[in-house]
């Protein structure tokens, strides 16, 4: 490590299988070309083929998957019967919106659609990530790296200092309000042992992977703008202005014009076909400097 500005590790991993549902939290997880093994494969549209969110459906924060690792997939919600989903359903190809970017997806059983639809009180369609399909990342921010991913805001992984979140904590009590988990903020890799938002000032890191001294580069390419689904609760669906109250003091970004922002999306450099990012690894981050 002695190669590095600065040291750390990974504290936690967490992948989010149905876009701005619940996250699985993971001792070690596979790095895709895409991101995460998983991460955002699927994603719930309305009639028109646009995604939902959590922005407009808070209650989608209740939607908790879980995958037992037989090529299901099961999903549970409050006051709702637990639903087996095979995670290679076959169905009709739809085109679907996710931001910009209209790309295709493939439609789940109508029992399947029933059950969100039931939960959310509104009528809408799990799709999956059609294969064959090919989103990249904005490449004015990626500096001309082709960073594929599925169904994610735009890029492949997302990386929260822990120091960041306790520094927020430490503001969120100042102003009286609870503390909060990094879960609001849906990371894949939350890394520990770096000071407050040094991932802001991190141009690489490197991931060890094992003990043969592999490594895995990531460039931390562009500061991730916060929308109000920090303020909600992911355990209530409740949502409470304090955690954007409070990040608006002092994390308006020249970057990308006074946005709020938190944590930076990265892409893997090497992204191989199937490396294992685990809690405990080793992270060394190189700074950048003006």
């Amino acid at each position: 490590m002695d190669a590095f500005d600065i040291a750390g590790h990974i504290a936690r991993v967490w992948t989010y299988p149905i876009k701005s549902c619940a996250g699985i939290a993971l001792a070690e997880a596979r790095l895709l070309p895409t991101g995460l093994e998983h991460d955002r494969r699927f994603m719930l549209v309305d009639g028109q083929g646009e995604f939902l969110t959590q922005r407009s459906l808070p209650r989608m924060a209740l939607i908790q998957p879980r995958l037992p690792g037989d090529g299901t997939m099961e999903v549970t919600a409050p006051g709702m019967p637990p639903l087996g989903v095979e995670m290679d359903f076959a169905g009709g190809e739809r085109p679907v919106q996710v931001w910009d970017d209209r790309v295709q997806g493939i439609a789940a059983s109508a029992e399947v659609n029933q059950w969100f639809s039931d939960f959310l009180g509104r009528d809408c369609t799990l799709v999956r990530f059609a294969p064959g399909q090919r989103r990249l990342a904005s490449m004015k921010w990626t500096r001309g790296v082709e960073a594929p991913t599925q169904f994610a805001d735009g890029y492949p992984l997302l990386v929260i200092s822990e120091a960041a979140v306790q520094e927020l904590n430490e503001r969120l009590a100042q102003a009286g309000h609870a503390p909060v988990g990094p879960e609001r903020f849906r990371p894949n890799l939350l890394i520990g042992g770096w000071q407050a938002h040094d991932e802001d000032r991190v141009e690489e890191c490197a991931i060890r992977l094992d003990a043969e001294d592999a490594w895995l580069r990531l460039a931390l390419v562009k500061p991730c703008a916060r929308c109000p689904i920090p303020d909600i609760d992911p355990q209530t669906a409740q949502s409470h202005p304090g955690v954007s109250d409070t990040l608006r003091g002092y994390r308006q970004d020249a970057r990308l014009g006074g946005a709020i922002t938190f944590g930076m999306n990265a892409i893997a450099l090497q992204p191989g076909e199937a490396a294992l990012l685990a809690v405990g690894n080793a992270v060394g981050g190189m700074l950048q400097f003006d």
